[in-house]
């Protein structure tokens, strides 16, 4: 049965009434019993209520994970090149959630780290995982890729997925293999049933770039505060350019998933004018960028309709970048 989101397919012979008080009187209890108590519903229908108060009658969950935002880059990965990867429908899926009800935005999960499908990492670097994440090899264009796509697909889905974010098991490193659990298709075997916390520990190893781009991420997050502002403004999604721009808790986020054309003096839309400075740049050698970004620039803004917002301002951004912009006072 699929969901189209239109209140028919929620409210009516169909539901199961006893399971609702169930999972109402749930959350109520651990709520009133635990008043620092989180929950979390993982639900694919997108029922409504499912993240309101009980007492509004609603379901009584805080949260609600966005199952949709993971398979959206396991089937880009798997289906499509790079340029035909689709602004508008990335931003749309980031935001398809309903007003006032807490989301968890995630790139993979269990779901993707099993063994029958290949984390993100997996997807995007493949085999030469094995043999090229060393800085005492050459950085080959598959690890070039696959390395600026996975800070890009986790900042995005970070800053545009929700009101909250989940990592899973390795994922902000980059994991570099699938979980399987002993069972009899593989002979009762452990050797999958782990994760590899030490590649972290070589540090002549790629891997540390991806974590620190973790780090970065939320040690930004902690300071803007997005996760806890309201939706953000998509001012631009161009299919061509292969830009996403959007503000967030007075950030200015831009990206370029373009796989190989930078632009200059590039012309983004931004609401509030004055001066601006780089807050968080993809491209910083310190996450395995090409330092081509100098985040010492300093941004002012021009008044202007542009993209409907009232100012605009111009930067540089390179192919396959992301960068974050935040007004200096």
């Amino acid at each position: 049965f699929g969901f189209s989101g239109n209140y028919h397919e929620y409210f009516g012979d169909n539901v199961d009434d006893e399971s609702v008080m169930y999972v109402q009187l749930a959350n109520h209890y651990l709520h009133e019993k635990y008043p620092n108590m989180i929950t979390i519903a993982e639900d694919v229908s997108g029922m409504p209520g499912s993240c309101r108060a009980v007492r509004e009658g609603g379901l009584g969950f805080d949260y609600r994970l966005a199952m949709a935002i993971p398979d959206m880059w396991i089937k880009m990965l798997k289906e499509q090149s790079d340029d035909e990867w689709k602004m508008g429908h990335i931003t749309h899926i980031l935001t398809n959630r309903r007003y006032l009800e807490n989301t968890i935005g995630y790139c993979e999960s269990h779901d993707q780290a099993l063994v029958g499908d290949k984390t993100l990492a997996f997807w995007l670097m493949d085999k030469e995982m094995y043999t090229n994440m060393s800085d005492l090899t050459p950085l080959t264009p598959i690890i070039d890729r696959g390395i600026a796509l996975h800070k890009m697909i986790r900042m995005i889905t970070h800053a545009l997925g929700g009101e909250g974010y989940l990592n899973f098991e390795g994922n902000e490193f980059g994991h570099p293999e699938w979980l399987d659990f002993p069972r009899e298709g593989n002979d009762s075997s452990f050797q999958y049933a782990r994760r590899q916390w030490n590649v972290l520990d070589d540090h002549l190893l790629r891997y540390k770039y991806l974590n620190e781009w973790d780090r970065s991420m939320q040690l930004t997050e902690q300071k803007y505060g997005w996760l806890h502002a309201s939706q953000a403004y998509i001012s631009r999604k161009n299919e061509g350019d292969k830009v996403i721009v959007f503000e967030r808790a007075g950030v200015l986020f831009i990206f370029n998933f373009h796989p190989t054309q930078s632009y200059a003096d590039y012309r983004v839309g931004v609401d509030q004018g004055g001066k601006y400075k780089v807050i968080l740049s993809s491209d910083n050698k310190n996450y395995l960028g090409h330092s081509r970004i100098d985040e010492s620039t300093e941004f002012f803004t021009t008044p202007g309709d542009w993209d409907e917002r009232a100012n605009w301002l111009q930067v540089y951004i390179p192919s396959r970048t992301c960068v974050l912009l935040a007004k200096v006072d």
